[in-house]
């Protein structure tokens, strides 16, 4: 069986989102500083004003709202007792203006805050010379009314939403929440993912390499990954090619877990040992018209979601790209989406007519030099062994089916891979403009 690259979207945003379980996991309590990059699980009502009293925006003097209904031109006042921030100030009376700094409450009869570079003098009395026995006088120009004074609530009022569910926090949000007297916060819980590599062939990393044995790329490549995109990873030890080692791990199976992944024995070879072990179950072995990445599995065991990816670690990042990052975004809420942009090919390019090709490659910004898009350089070739090229790259490069060859200034749409869109759901590869979950 062979699915088109939406096909296969379509069915694991489908798989996670009504067999994960997700939905029905309590939401996490945190403090505020453990809770960056989680999705709020709640909306927030603001328990206070913001800011909660009227209060200066500036160094200056505070003038009462009589003087400015009724002056002519500019105010010669009497300098009234200063208001520092922090303080509870007496009210103002007329005829007189209060030196007022930044934050500080405004006195009961205030109107307006004129600068202290408007003042003549335009320096604020000094402790002695408010010790001394002549009465201060401040010569300031006419202001309208409400000058230089933030209103209580003028940013958030008392009751109003504060955040509404499904935010992701960042510095700007946790600090609104640490403004309204917070201390934690309700979040939705992390994806929790069991990621295992299969292969006699896969060592784990930190030791002399054994001959005719890899490295294992693909665990650290994918939990990283998936980390990324918001979600917590359980990582399992490299497992051999013995269907019942395999069969024992997905026994061990803990509670809370939404999805098991796996890379490597899906394939056509002789020893595929995920094939072998599951091929009682309902999970599903096909092919995806994609390179690389072809080789897929799906279903559930136990109840458990699962995905199969291939063991190539560049067909195992692009799997995920193409279809597990995009489908967490939409389950999980967090906005981890490519930019996707057009670009100008930088050479001919062959691709496979019956295939979506999804090649490694460098996008560079042309918007500064006049010409209004970017160009797009292919890295390393085709094969999805080439890790280097990968870590080399800073976009994906789209070749959807039926594209055969392109000659160089041909357009084609790019995956930034350093940079993430906010919202849910993910641009169709093929074009900028059109979803891939409608």
């Amino acid at each position: 069986m062979t699915r088109t690259v939406e096909e296969h979207q379509q069915a694991v945003l489908g798989l996670l989102r009504y067999s994960s379980g997700f939905a029905d996991r309590p939401a996490d309590t945190l403090p505020l500083a453990a809770a960056r990059g989680r999705v709020l699980g709640e909306d927030v009502h603001a328990p206070v004003s913001l800011p909660p009293f009227d209060n200066s925006q500036m160094d200056g003097y505070a003038v009462h709202g009589a003087d400015l209904a009724h002056g002519n031109g500019s105010l010669h006042l009497t300098v009234a007792s200063p208001v520092p921030a922090g303080a509870v100030p007496e009210p103002l009376k007329p005829g007189s203006a209060a030196p007022i700094m930044t934050g500080a409450m405004i006195p009961e009869g205030a109107a307006a805050v004129v600068p202290i570079e408007r003042a003549e003098p335009s320096q604020f009395p000094t402790p002695s010379q408010y010790r001394g026995q002549h009465e201060l006088t401040v010569e300031l120009p006419l202001v309208e009314e409400g000058l230089f004074i933030r209103g209580e609530g003028s940013d958030l009022e008392a009751g109003s939403v504060a955040l509404t569910a499904g935010a992701v926090l960042g510095p700007a949000q946790l600090g609104l929440l640490a403004a309204c007297g917070l201390s934690e916060v309700r979040v939705r819980p992390k994806f929790l993912v069991l990621l295992l590599t299969t292969g006699d062939e896969v060592q784990e990393p930190g030791g002399p390499l054994g001959p005719g044995r890899i490295f294992d790329a693909n665990t650290t490549l994918l939990q990283t990954a998936l980390e990324d995109a918001g979600a917590s990873v359980r990582r399992h030890s490299v497992l051999t090619d013995d269907p019942d080692e395999l069969r024992s791990a997905l026994k061990s199976v803990g509670g809370g877990v939404n999805l098991i992944l796996s890379t490597g024995g899906i394939s056509k070879g002789a020893y595929e040992v995920v094939k072998q072990a599951l091929e009682d179950s309902s999970v599903e072995f096909l092919s995806v018209a994609m390179q690389p990445g072809g080789p897929q599995a799906i279903g559930t065991i136990d109840g458990v979601p699962f995905l199969g990816f291939p063991g190539n670690p560049v067909s195992a990042l692009v799997s995920f790209e193409m279809f597990l990052r995009p489908a967490l975004a939409v389950v999980a809420g967090i906005p981890g989406n490519r930019v996707c942009l057009t670009a100008r090919l930088a050479e001919d390019i062959q691709s496979p007519e019956n295939k979506h090709q999804v090649r490694r490659g460098i996008y560079i910004d042309r918007s500064g030099q006049g010409e209004g898009i970017g160009t797009a350089t292919v890295q390393g070739g085709a094969g999805s062994h080439l890790l280097h090229a990968l870590a080399s790259s800073n976009a994906l490069l789209h070749f959807p089916v039926g594209t055969g060859a392109l000659e160089a200034g041909a357009p084609i749409a790019v995956w930034l891979l350093d940079e993430l869109r906010g919202g849910i759901q993910p641009t169709h590869p093929s074009n900028p403009n059109r979803e891939a979950y409608p």
